[in-house]
């Protein structure tokens, strides 16, 4: 396996790399991300590469990311489900020993370099503490809506209680090494920025322990409810069986228990009434709803209603309407059985009403676009008049 050579390299890397990886990221508690689907993705060769640099990981016909690339991320992006406390307290004695080597030091060069790994171990120290904190109640949450089985919960979080305590535990060892394990070195280390960076820290452990309380009383919380609700789905079952088997009133007092209960749960709905103060009623919004809602509410009383006037004769007159109608049916009927041209046939025919020679024109075109399939096209052109010239067209 080939390792990066320089930062620009892994950077460049990542870079290229940059699609697949966000999918496989996406997709890294589903354990399918396919090698074919990374060669669709990616050229083959690329894909070989990240394989040969150890970011990917082949397992069988599946691509996985490497686990400290994939570490990487999720603590950059504070998606990481794991606690992990020995991070901190690898950091603690990493702080002990440099602290240790600073006072022993007598180059200055040499103790500076030691004074920065002791303020990078120091901002680690916060901020790590501060993102199990979160991800410790993040935990304990997820837990609790979405593990089905309620013994496998319950260890779950008896564990994340342990952890807890763990994280307590670091953070009293990280206040006594600030107040009393090492207070000569931070009383003599002439730094400004240390000063700042140990108020800082102070500040994120006072903050982290009074996280830790919430999170412990949100376990125990938690913890009673599921011990209720197995005990309750427990008694359940048992009253679940008695009655398969025709004994629960012989066997218990389930009857005479239920015909005592009491509780507003078994109550039906009684309807009350809400009495409103003479300072809501005199309210201009509440008066107009109490209005709207009177209007509404039907009363017993009858109210006289007004008796409308006696409807005039003339809207009683039956009035009747004639319309004539010309078929075009028959017209088009008549005209087959003529044996003359369309037009010169509508100039001469009867119609039940008097037509002028424009709603001719207009019959003329209508019997054209209805019944085109039934007529003949000579091709010949008569004349009408002296402006007027129309096409020859007779019946098939």
């Amino acid at each position: 396996m080939f390792s990066f050579n320089s930062i620009t390299e892994l950077i460049n890397t990542l870079a290229w790399s940059k699609e697949l990886l966000a999918e496989m990221f996406e997709k890294r508690k589903s354990f399918a991300y396919k090698y074919d689907h990374a060669v669709e993705l990616l050229d083959e060769t690329r894909v070989m590469t990240l394989l040969e640099l150890g970011v990917v990981r082949k397992n069988g016909p599946l691509l996985e990311i490497d686990d400290h690339f994939l570490q990487f991320f999720e603590q950059i992006l504070e998606v990481n489900e794991e606690i992990n406390t020995a991070t901190v307290h690898e950091n603690i004695r990493t702080l002990k020993q440099n602290i240790n080597y600073y006072l022993k030091e007598s180059s200055t060069s040499r103790k500076y370099s030691y004074l920065k790994a002791i303020k990078t171990v120091l901002r680690k120290i916060g901020l790590m503490t501060l993102r199990n904190i979160v991800d410790l109640n993040r935990n304990i949450e997820n837990t609790f809506k979405t593990e089905p089985n309620y013994k496998i919960k319950i260890d779950k979080l008896e564990n994340y209680d342990q952890k807890r305590k763990d994280i307590s535990a670091l953070i009293k060892q990280t206040q006594q090494l600030l107040d009393g394990e090492e207070l000569t070195f931070f009383k003599v280390a002439p730094d400004e920025e240390l000063r700042r960076i140990i108020i800082q820290l102070r500040l994120q452990l006072h903050e982290a322990h009074h996280n830790l309380i919430e999170a412990q009383r949100q376990i125990i919380d938690y913890l009673n409810q599921i011990k209720y609700q197995s005990r309750m789905v427990e008694k359940i079952r048992q009253i679940k069986y008695l009655k398969d088997q025709f004994e629960l009133k012989e066997r218990t007092d389930f009857t005479t228990v239920m015909a005592q209960c009491r509780d507003l749960f078994f109550e039906s709905l009684q309807p009350g009434r809400l009495k409103l103060s003479l300072d809501l009623l005199q309210d201009d919004d509440v008066y107009a709803s109490l209005v709207k809602i009177s209007r509404r509410k039907k009363s017993g009383v009858k109210q006289s209603r007004a008796v409308a006037d006696n409807i005039s004769t003339e809207y009683l007159e039956a009035v009747t309407e004639h319309e004539v109608y010309v078929d075009l049916e028959e017209i088009k009927n008549s005209f087959c059985a003529s044996g003359d041209h369309l037009f010169n046939f509508l100039r001469h025919y009867q119609y039940p009403k008097e037509m002028g020679f424009a709603e001719i024109v207009t019959l003329y075109c209508q019997l054209i676009s209805l019944y085109d399939d039934e007529l003949v096209f000579s091709g010949e052109y008569g004349q009408y008049g002296d402006e007027l010239e129309y096409a020859i067209i007779e019946s098939k």
